[in-house]
């Protein structure tokens, strides 16, 4: 009885931090898995809020918004906009964004154990949808109740397949609500993840948690498009002054990421708290912008995450 008790308190406690970044829709990055599947018949429930700080975002987001908000601001009562390297400067940081997002994040997810060796699992990520699988290639398979071995510290291994998709969107904040009517910026990103595990067990079968570490490497779809609305060439830009910017039409990109990752699983065979960091490197590549112009991004990307999960034992004895 006090399992579910206490199943439901942290239930509550990550749904409330759930809540809390609801508006965030970024596909979650974070790596909480330890080398152990979910047993055959368990279920494992839980949450995560994790921080995305893409250095490349940071870099072109800052100075960016700055002279955007002062640009915007004298012009927020005019009709029309002449295109100009601010506007410009503000079509990579949405593409930069959309990319990789600075910002809070939050998920809750489900996990089932299949057959021995084999799980799969669902998690909302609150605008993102991620469905995924793990197969386990080393260590025991048992549970803290029948254990397969009795020894701590024993290795584990597993791999994984993860597929997440969403929309991306800017962010509801002053002078972005402008800048979005200014560009007609959308974009739907796909993304799959392959996480290599191990893990060392903290007890028998993980019983007080595990310490994980592994690499991870991810191919993200990105389709995005730019409808700029009363927005014109003026003079010297090289095109026709007074003519509209034409539209961008969708366009499609692809990139890869190589990453790294360390969490430690932490609490006693029902509940665990698991704190993890993840960092990835991407050449996100060449981006067509507006007036046939384009822009290079890459760079690094650190995910720090705190997490609450829950077992649940099979009924099977």
């Amino acid at each position: 009885m006090n399992t579910f008790f206490s199943l439901r308190a942290g239930l509550a406690l990550a749904g409330g931090a759930a809540v809390l970044f609801s508006a965030s829709c970024t596909a979650p990055r974070a790596i909480v898995s330890t080398g152990k599947v979910t047993p055959r018949g368990e279920f494992r429930v839980g949450g995560n809020v994790s921080l995305n700080l893409p250095t490349e975002t940071i870099g072109r987001a800052g100075a960016t918004l700055k002279s955007a908000a002062q640009d915007l601001a004298d012009k927020a009562a005019r009709d029309t906009v002449n295109y100009n390297q601010t506007v410009e400067n503000l079509q990579v940081a949405a593409i930069a964004y959309a990319l990789d997002p600075v910002r809070p994040s939050s998920d809750l997810y489900v996990r089932y154990g299949v057959v021995e060796r084999f799980d799969v699992g669902y998690k909302y990520a609150f605008g993102s949808h991620v469905f995924d699988a793990m197969y386990q290639f080393l260590g025991p398979t048992g549970t803290p109740e029948n254990p397969g071995s009795r020894e701590a510290g024993v290795t584990y291994g597993s791999i994984g397949l993860q597929y997440a998709t969403q929309r991306s969107k800017l962010p509801s904040i002053p002078f972005l609500d402008d800048v979005n009517s200014l560009l007609g910026f959308r974009a739907t990103r796909h993304d799959l993840i392959v996480p290599l595990v191990f893990s060392k067990s903290l007890g028998p079968e993980e019983e007080i948690g595990a310490i994980s570490y592994g690499v991870v490497y991810a191919h993200s779809f990105l389709r995005y498009g730019l409808t700029p609305g009363q927005l014109y060439n003026g003079p010297g830009s090289g095109f026709v002054p007074g003519s509209k910017v034409p539209d961008l039409p969708t366009t499609r990109r692809n990139f890869s990421s190589f990453g790294a990752f360390f969490n430690a699983k932490l609490g006693y065979r029902y509940a665990y708290v698991i704190p993890a960091l993840s960092v990835y490197y991407q050449n996100y590549g060449e981006y067509q912008l507006l007036n046939n112009k384009t822009a290079k991004l890459s760079g690094f990307t650190f995910i720090p995450s705190l997490g609450l999960q829950f077992r649940i034992p099979s009924t099977r004895r």
